[in-house]
């Protein structure tokens, strides 16, 4: 009770992160709140089922936080780090995180929850020749079909060597190499590695 009291006088009796008035009550932050005054925040309803319920969340209603990202209550600034983090890929979000300084303590809190932990595994991108070997950086190909080069007058000849390639790192059926003094972009399906 004494820190619900002690919340609503540093809130103004306001929620923490809206401003709104109606239905607060206590937020422990987690993951390590001890319910005191310094781990807690006083939010009112829709923030908090936004905020325990991910799936529900209206990205609009968290534009307030354009005003409490900048309260002194570090509680509050774990909490809008959280939902900026979770919103960021609306675009406004990541505008105001950049704006947006913890000191290491803080950031350490904010991500124990696990929130802002990339989760996208890296996609890597694999070469194959047209036998299906895979092909890296410096190999040498064989291309194996006459191939007219785009933007030049030659045609790049069926069994031309290609030495000391490099792989396109976005797209795994496109190579560069040089033929005729000239570096060009090769599609790996017209290449046959060379042993």
């Amino acid at each position: 009770m004494v820190t619900e009291t002690a919340l609503f006088t540093r809130s103004e009796s306001q929620c923490e992160l809206c401003s709104s008035t109606d239905n607060l009550s206590v937020y422990d932050v987690p993951p390590d709140s001890d319910g005191s005054e310094d781990h807690s925040i006083l939010i009112c309803n829709t923030c908090k089922g936004q905020i325990e319920h991910p799936e529900t969340v209206d990205a609009n209603h968290w534009r307030c936080l354009n005003d409490s990202m900048w309260s002194q209550v570090p509680a509050v600034q774990i909490m809008a780090w959280r939902m900026l983090t979770r919103l960021r890929a609306e675009g406004w979000p990541q505008d105001l995180l950049e704006m947006l300084y913890l000191d290491d303590e803080a950031l350490a809190w904010a991500q124990a929850t696990g929130e802002g932990a990339d989760t996208t595994d890296e996609v890597t991108v694999t070469h194959m020749d047209c036998n299906g070997a895979p092909l890296t950086a410096g190999d040498t190909v064989t291309i194996i079909k006459d191939l007219n080069v785009k933007g030049t007058s030659f045609t790049a000849k069926r069994g031309t060597a290609v030495r000391n390639i490099s792989l396109v790192s976005d797209n795994a059926e496109h190579i560069e190499g040089r033929v005729n003094g000239q570096q060009i972009v090769i599609l790996t399906k017209f290449v046959k590695k060379s042993s």
